[in-house]
């Protein structure tokens, strides 16, 4: 008999179109409550392509999100998912103090956990901005209580990374940090766990990477993309610079498509169940 296919963990960043770091320049956080927010019907068509392909997921959710679409919240545990923590705000890790930090991270695993009914034990960075110069960070999530974090991605970008750091889950104190996934290739890191790259590269180099990491490494891979990725009439930004612009934009009209074949390609999980075990 052949071999069972790894299981690989799926991801979600619950945040809406309004809120990614990229577009805090150009949009302040007092508008957001002004702005159409879209977020609902995009996890709510995500909730049933999962469900179309019987897979389970877990969904980092902001806490300003929860607080506005609780029943949202109830729709994600009900369908067999877990939620955990984006933080509250969508702040970057690295723009606050440590205090301000962990009153962000306490928040929103009190309020994450109030509506869902459950243990929040995860938690991911906006932007993936835990890195060198605020690991501090992971002693802040230690207290309040999260089990496992996925903030760190091991990858030179301009805007976050940390090039030099496992490329598996490792322990830091009694916190398990699992990053995002990446190729080995060439002495270097290359990107392979979804986002915009995910829609920049052709299907098949993302198929053959997650692939590899699976097949060579022996890992699983860790998955992301946002429910604003799949979202072709979301109102368009306008005083973005080009680079932002294409970054954001690029394929998604693709992008829905695109899952449905990553769901078919490869076999998906929670990141509680893969890497912690079920509470």
């Amino acid at each position: 008999m052949p071999a069972p296919a790894t299981r690989n963990a799926l991801t979600i960043d619950v945040e809406d179109y309004f809120q990614v770091s990229a577009f805090a320049p150009h949009i302040p956080r007092s508008d957001w409550p002004t702005r159409e927010c879209r977020v609902e019907r995009n996890v709510d068509r995500i909730l049933g392509m999962l469900d179309e392909h019987d897979t389970r997921a877990t969904f980092f959710t902001l806490g300003w999100i929860a607080e506005r679409y609780p029943e949202l919240i109830r729709r994600i545990v009900a369908g067999g998912h877990e939620i955990a923590s984006h933080g509250y705000g969508h702040e970057r890790a690295s723009d606050q103090t440590p205090a301000s930090f962990y009153s962000d991270i306490n928040v929103a695993k009190l309020i994450l956990e109030d509506l869902a009914g459950c243990e929040v034990r995860g938690y991911r960075a906006p932007s993936f901005s835990i890195g060198e110069k605020n690991q501090w960070a992971f002693e802040c999530l230690e207290r309040a209580g999260y089990h496992y974090s996925s903030s760190v991605y091991p990858v030179r970008h301009d805007h976050y990374g940390m090039p030099d750091a496992p490329r598996h889950a490792h322990r830091i104190g009694n916190l398990l940090e699992i990053p995002p996934t990446t190729l080995r290739l060439l002495n270097r890191n290359w990107p392979a766990s979804g986002g915009g790259y995910f829609r920049l590269m052709p299907y098949t180099l993302s198929r053959w990477m997650i692939r590899r990491v699976n097949k060579v490494d022996q890992l699983s891979a860790v998955f992301y993309f946002h429910p604003w990725e799949i979202d072709v009439d979301q109102p368009r930004i306008d005083g973005i610079g080009a680079k932002t612009r294409f970054r954001h934009y690029v394929n998604i009209d693709r992008m829905e498509q695109r899952l449905h074949r990553l769901l078919a390609d490869f076999s998906w999980g929670r990141m509680d169940e893969l890497f912690l075990g079920k509470a």
